[in-house]
């Protein structure tokens, strides 16, 4: 793997290398981590999700390479208190993590641990992608339907467990032999606790109590927003202006989507009924053609 010294990528990389880690390939660097397909002591590839990115490598260049930096990435420099309370949240996402791991259709923590720096923690390699990319494509619905349930799988045991994900969306389904897992923990909270602004938003995906009470979402939310992928993976739309296009989706599912993207939170189904329907939609007798979608965001 080989990136310009300049990168900021570059210096998170060679952390990497210093604690033992080969890597293949850099799978992103965000604001706040950055995860890179992984191996070491010959064993095969992971997906390592290393808790600093681009916001945190500013104070670690030297002041030569610091402003040659800002030309690949833009970022920010965080303060010493910003990185302390950035390296709390990595923490929390890796205990959530260990909390999940064993359950059905949640991708699991291998392994995790810390240097001076950072801390970090491993995932298998799944090797289908992420949903994104069945959002514009044509065919069976069964395929994407079967994918969709799965996750619902995965959100129910999330909630048994007192977890809600906060951040349903295409990016944090990912594939492997075919079927669907959630992944990305870093919005989850426990329900016991209040966790982050009152309010955020708004992004296509989250319910409308977002702008409200975000630290204090329930399961409800994460219905909203499943519902959302799946009414987007269904109807070539975002779902707005009263589902207009829903007459699209399997019969099964119609009611359960609509009473899913319900305004009020108290309103829409439980998880593992959104599941139910996804599940009979996904069945080879009620799953029909499905026409390729168009290019809506």
């Amino acid at each position: 793997m080989h990136l310009h010294p300049m990168h900021p990528a570059a210096w998170a990389l060679d952390q990497l290398g210093d604690a033992g880690w080969h890597v293949q390939d850099l799978l992103a660097f965000t604001r706040a981590s950055t995860l890179a397909l992984a191996h070491r002591d010959g064993a095969a590839p992971v997906v390592l999700k290393a808790g600093f990115g681009s916001n945190h490598v500013l104070a670690e260049l030297d002041e030569e390479a610091r402003s040659a930096a800002y030309g690949f990435y833009w970022y920010a420099e965080m303060t010493e208190a910003e990185r302390a309370l950035t390296r709390e949240d990595f923490r929390h996402e890796i205990a959530v993590a260990r909390t999940a791991t064993g359950a059905a259709h949640i991708v699991p923590l291998l392994e995790e641990g810390s240097t001076d720096r950072f801390d970090w923690y491993t995932m298998p390699h799944c090797v289908g992608g992420s949903f994104r990319p069945l959002l514009t494509a044509g065919g069976s619905q069964a395929a994407g339907l079967r994918v969709l349930a799965d996750v619902a799988d995965g959100l129910v045991a999330l909630h048994e467990r007192g977890i809600a994900h906060r951040d349903v969306y295409q990016e944090n389904v990912l594939i492997h032999d075919g079927r669907g897992l959630i992944t990305d923990l870093g919005a989850a909270r426990r329900l016991d606790t209040p966790r982050g602004p009152t309010a955020r938003g708004p992004e296509v995906h989250w319910p409308p109590e977002y702008a409200t009470s975000y630290s204090t979402a329930t399961p409800a939310a994460d219905v909203f927003s499943l519902a959302v992928l799946t009414y987007r993976y269904l109807c070539a739309d975002i779902p707005r202006h009263g589902h207009s296009h829903l007459q699209t989706a399997p019969a099964v599912l119609r009611p359960l989507l609509s009473a899913a993207l319900a305004p009020e939170p108290k309103d829409r189904p439980e998880m593992s009924e959104l599941r139910d329907g996804l599940q009979r939609a996904a069945a080879p007798t009620t799953a029909p053609h499905r026409a390729a979608a168009d290019t809506t965001p």
